[in-house]
This record gives C-alpha cells, sequence and structure tokens, in this order.
C-alpha cells in the first residue's frame, strides 16, 4: 500500500508515518535507518541534538547509492538546536545538519526548542554546578535565521517543536514565513486536544513525538506514575480483535486524527511491524475507547531540568 501523505501548509507533502531517530546510539543508527529505508519508511526525522546525524546520513546515502530511493523520494526533517539561536549562528547550525546528512536541503528545518543555551560547542552546556548554561537570544532573530536559510533553498518548509500556543501566537505575529509543522508529544495518555485544535486553526500540521510511549526514557520507572500505553489493557484488547500490535493500534490512533507519527526503533522485526498500520482502520468504538483515557496532565517528557528557563514552554496547558 502506498504510504498516505499529509499536506503542509505550504503545499509540499509529507509521509504520515516517519522513522524517528531520537535515542538511537550512533552504532545502531546506520543499520536502523537502512532497515527503516528498505522497509518502505521515505521520511526520516533526525536532528542534531541526537548525535547520530552523520551515521544516519551515511545510511541514506548508502540506500541513495545502491538505487533503493533517490533524494526526491526522501522527506528528510532537521532540527536547529538549541546552541545555535542566534541568527548568525542558524546557518552553521543548519550546515553541520546537512554535512553528516549529506543533503543540500532539508525537506523540514525545525527549531527543536524554544529554549536557548549558551553558544558554543557543547550541546549540553552546564555550569561547575551542573547547571544549564541559558543564552538571552529572542526567538524572533532565531526565527529571522531560518527564513533566511529558506530563502537560500536550504530548507523547502519551515516548523517548530516543543512550543506552546502563547509562544507560537507571538511567532506569527513576526513571521514573514509562517511555521507549517509544529513536533510534540502526542499518545492517547497525552491527546493535545487543545494543541492540535489550535495548530490546525493556523494551518499548522501536528507531528507526535513520543508517540508509541518512549519507554527509553532514561527517568522512567515502572510506577503508576509512568504508565506506558503499550501495556494498557484497553490497547491490548483493541490489538488482539484487529490481530495487530499495540504499537499499530497506538500508531493507527494518532493516524486516523491526521497526526504525522515517526516512531523510533532499532530492531528490524519492528521496524516492518510500525510500518505496517495502513491495512486496517480502527472503527468508532475503538476511538471512542482510546480517546477516552483521563484527561490527566499526563507529559511523559516535561524537561523538568528546564524550569527555570524564560522560554519554558510547559508551564501552559498546551
Amino acid at each position: 500500500m502506498e504510504m498516505p501523505h499529509v499536506t503542509l501548509g505550504n503545499g509540499v507533502t509529507m509521509p504520515i508515518l516517519g522513522y524517528g531517530t531520537w535515542k538511537t546510539k550512533p552504532e545502531d543508527a546506520y543499520a536502523g535507518t537502512k532497515h527503516a529505508i528498505e522497509a518502505g519508511y521515505r521520511h526520516i526525522d533526525a536532528a542534531h541534538c541526537y548525535g547520530n546525524e552523520k551515521e544516519v546520513g551515511d545510511a541514506i546515502k548508502s540506500k541513495i547509492d545502491d538505487g533503493t530511493v533517490r533524494r526526491e523520494d526522501l522527506f528528510i526533517t532537521g532540527k536547529l538546536w538549541n546552541t545555535y539561536h542566534r541568527r548568525h549562528l542558524v546557518t552553521k547550525g543548519l550546515q553541520a545538519t546537512l554535512d553528516d546528512l549529506q543533503t543540500d536541503y532539508l525537506d523540514l528545518f525545525l527549531m527543536h526548542w524554544p529554549t536557548a543555551y549558551k553558544e558554543g560547542p557543547e550541546r549540553f552546556p552546564k555550569d561547575e554546578n551542573d547547571n544549564f548554561l541559558y543564552s538571552d537570544g529572542p526567538t524572533e532573530d532565531t526565527w529571522k535565521g531560518m527564513e533566511d536559510e529558506f530563502d537560500k533553498g536550504k530548507a523547502r518548509a519551515l516548523g517548530i517543536s516543543n512550543f506552546n500556543h502563547l509562544q507560537i501566537e507571538e511567532l506569527l505575529g513576526y513571521a514573514r514565513i509562517k511555521p507549517v509543522s509544529q513536533q510534540i508529544e502526542v499518545h492517547p495518555y497525552f491527546k493535545q486536544t487543545k494543541m492540535r485544535h489550535f495548530c490546525a486553526k493556523h494551518g499548522i500540521t501536528v507531528t507526535a513525538h513520543s508517540c508509541i510511549g518512549s519507554r527509553d526514557r532514561p527517568w522512567v520507572t515502572d510506577t503508576p506514575d509512568h504508565p506506558y500505553i503499550l501495556r494498557d489493557p484497553v490497547v491490548y484488547s483493541i490489538a488482539e480483535k484487529w490481530g495487530k500490535t499495540p504499537a499499530q493500534v497506538v500508531l493507527r490512533w494518532n493516524i486516523q486524527r491526521g497526526v504525522v507519527v515517526i516512531p523510533k526503533s532499532i530492531t528490524p522485526s519492528r521496524i516492518r511491524s510500525n510500518i505496517q498500520c495502513f491495512d486496517f482502520e480502527l472503527d468508532e468504538s475503538d476511538m471512542f475507547k482510546l480517546n477516552s483515557f483521563h484527561e490527566k496532565y499526563y507529559r511523559g517528557m516535561p524537561h523538568n531540568w528546564l524550569l527555570d528557563h524564560p522560554h519554558y514552554p510547559f508551564h501552559e496547558d498546551y
């Protein structure tokens, strides 16, 4: 079955399911990305922050060189890291990504976070007391730098990630080129209903990171405070009903809501399984059950170590 696409606000089309590379060790990223392309993934989600872009780029190049795909067959997302928020540094940050991914342009260029860090070679700059070091650079300057790169043809579309609605409203007030995508945490335990409606109102497509629970988050413990969606009995029962895996059910739930998903795995069988969610459709009762999980404020990726940052986004409920 051909991969369904969504059309971004500027007319660029984006596969609704992609291959995520967060938390993938560099030594696993090469094989994982190759497996994904061989399995039919044409959307690759990368980021400088992940520390594996070189290996992801090597895998992409290998599959282009062997004739499996052409560059134009792929939709590649990259993200500007927090240490490159100054307008004059955006070019440097993007070029590092382009060099590692071995491409002349990105299909989608995101501002990874609204939280700027101190500029320099360290991805996570800290002081002697292990406190993060921040920059006071305004987000407006960062966005203007991204617009500069769009004008040069280095990106086909611009977007954001992990912004709250007030930060998006502010950006829309000064943006010459509007964001067409927002990447945020979305899963049945954290449905992001308000944010989805807000983004739809402004022509912004939502992409779900942590879409199947991101169980390898280092701070997760097996307690009720950290429920795991893939072990939920409701999800299990729906999976049994359709002869599918819990992951396929959760991915399908987001897809039927028009949300782009970027599941991550390094296991070939799971990489293949995750993309096999287009041959069934959850019915109305399934969607009702998945939409009926208690609407508590459960965010699995709160990034509490940034609570004191002046642009920390999650003080707002959406």
